[in-house]
């Protein structure tokens, strides 16, 4: 030990968090230098779920890459296929059904909300929370049921389609729908009894991993994290794509921006999904699901860039077509990678266990982070 500025200091150490922690949301690895329990560095080291799949885009059909889109955010499957499918559209000259689009918003939002139970589920968890991690992920699951019933799949969806959507809805989806909505608030109110009032959950997440809104701007923070810094920046209003002008919804915002506001605004944020669904349900029309698109895809030469409001924040896509049936090239804007950049600098000066809140409240998946 030694002392520097009056201080006792001890020996700084190096700690390797993951990346088979537990509480590193995926195979993603930390490398902390210590002072004794306060973090006084953090390197991001990532790369070890990396697939390729921006490389293996140019040896698909722009078709044949839809399942790949599932595995890069795989807990919000179905606005990955959005994203893309609608990047594809932009430089075509289709028109989408009626019905179509409303059911994207709805399978859209319902993807949103899913993937906000899973980080308030887990966040609770890394706070040892065992009992408040059950409600979300029950919830949850009614959620994966419904898309069982629309495209036989729970997790990785594959169910947009180039021009519409693959699949109608069958017999006995929208009353399910109904009553998973209306069975919402409940599942909050518990939430709110079991965790967001919790004395201990507080105290471990108020004030700590405090980002601020400049911060938040500089380093490409979007979604849900920079709306939780005071910004109210939605591309669902700011930019709206498909029919998201159609519908009214509030942007929830909180000025902390620390653990606790980015765990409470998703919280906000499902209510405002659930209002959006609720919505597309009374307005949906009847008519086919599907634009007349060629049995071959081509495109024309050029390039295009669209991106949508993911689960964690901007989700884009730049395409570049050689006018061949496959992309030349495609590049993927992920939020998950953007937001962990942040991660180093809301950590250091606190302690480990603030760490592990953190990562937790920054809500990143690897699927996307490392494509």
């Amino acid at each position: 030990m030694a002392e520097k500025n009056g201080n006792l200091r001890t020996e700084e150490i190096q700690l390797n968090m993951g990346p088979q922690h537990p509480s590193t949301h995926g195979v993603y690895r930390a490398l902390l230098t210590l002072d004794g329990e306060r973090v006084v560095g953090v390197e991001n080291i990532i790369g070890y779920l990396h697939r390729g799949i921006e490389k293996l885009a140019e040896d698909r059909t722009y078709t044949q890459f839809i399942p790949y889109t599932d595995r890069l955010d795989y807990l919000a499957g179905m606005l990955n296929n959005l994203g893309y499918v609608q990047t594809v559209e932009k430089m075509m000259d289709i028109e989408i059904p009626e019905r179509a689009e409303y059911l994207r918003v709805i399978m859209a939002e319902l993807s949103r909300i899913a993937s906000h139970m899973i980080m308030i589920a887990s966040m609770a968890l890394d706070v040892s929370g065992w009992t408040a991690w059950f409600p979300p992920f029950r919830e949850r699951e009614r959620i994966l049921d419904l898309f069982e019933m629309v495209c036989g799949s729970r997790l990785t969806l594959s169910y947009m389609r180039i021009g519409g959507v693959a699949n109608d809805i069958p017999e006995g989806f929208l009353p399910n729908l109904e009553k998973f909505l209306n069975d919402l608030p409940r599942m909050i109110d518990e939430v709110n009894g079991l965790i967001t009032g919790n004395e201990i959950f507080k105290a471990r997440c108020q004030g700590v991993g405090k980002l601020d809104l400049d911060t938040a701007i500089a380093y490409g923070v979007t979604g849900p994290n920079l709306r939780a810094s005071g910004l109210p920046f939605d591309l669902r209003k700011a930019k709206p794509y498909g029919i998201y002008d159609r519908f009214e919804f509030d942007v929830p915002t909180l000025n902390n921006g620390d653990s606790y506001d980015r765990f409470v605004i998703r919280l906000l944020e499902i209510e405002q999904s659930a209002k959006i669904i609720r919505q597309a349900i009374s307005n949906l029309p009847d008519g086919p699901i599907k634009a007349k698109v060629p049995r071959v895809i081509k495109l024309p030469k050029g390039e295009v860039y669209h991106q949508i409001e993911g689960a964690k924040g901007i989700l884009g896509f730049y395409l570049v077509s050689d006018g061949g049936t496959k992309p030349y090239r495609l590049h993927i804007h992920s939020p998950s990678f953007v937001n962990l950049g942040v991660l180093p600098l809301i950590s250091i000066g606190e302690t480990v266990q603030d760490f592990v809140v953190n990562i937790a409240s920054i809500d990143i998946v690897l699927g996307e982070v490392d494509r």
